[in-house]
């Protein structure tokens, strides 16, 4: 996984606010393909590759008390699976407009946007990202959304652009040793 540079004052400064971290799924917790597979019916089977760095890190933003979840436009069931087992509190699918979904998980958490992190990779993200208090692009996001976004992650998507954005996160928190010795599959 590709290392990140130090981080700057406005940006722990951010990032140690947060409480709620918020996140697209394809092109973000996803490379952004979508394989579907033909079925003999005329159905397809839909496939979703997560990436396993990123699983860990949503299990230390876990254990270190964010609350996690994710707000996407299509309707999953292989990320239903994945985000029960990251325990995600927050599971929005099927979401043309992201905005409603976002402001009903504010009121639900009981907080601002000030302590939310959006992890973003295109168009649709923009609002969401404009508002939260630590907007993140992935590598390989669109140039609006990186030109939006307080921090970009080094690593792409699917490829540990989540753990990256929570390491940034903990790091800035000062709570990133006390969380390596706390980690579990």
């Amino acid at each position: 996984m590709a290392r990140f540079p130090k981080i700057s004052p406005a940006l722990k400064k951010r990032a140690a606010q947060i409480k709620l971290l918020l996140m697209d799924v394809d092109g973000t917790m996803t490379d952004g393909g979508v394989t579907l597979l033909s079925k003999t019916d005329g159905t397809a089977l839909e496939i979703k590759t997560f990436d396993a760095h990123d699983g860990q890190g949503l299990t230390l933003a876990q254990t270190a008390g964010l609350r996690t979840g994710c707000i996407t436009g299509r309707e999953s069931a292989a990320l239903l699976r994945r985000a029960h087992e990251m325990k995600m509190e927050f599971i929005y699918m099927k979401q043309p407009l992201k905005m409603p979904a976002y402001e009903e998980i504010l009121r639900k958490a009981g907080v601002s946007d000030s302590a939310v992190a959006y992890i973003g990779d295109d168009l649709p993200d923009l609002p969401l990202m404009r508002r939260a208090g630590l907007a993140i692009a992935v590598g390989d996001a669109v140039p609006e959304v990186k030109e939006t976004a307080h921090y970009t992650t080094k690593a792409v998507a699917g490829k540990g652009a989540v753990r990256e954005s929570i390491e940034v996160i903990l790091k800035s928190k000062g709570i990133w040793e006390e969380m390596i010795e706390k980690a579990r599959a």
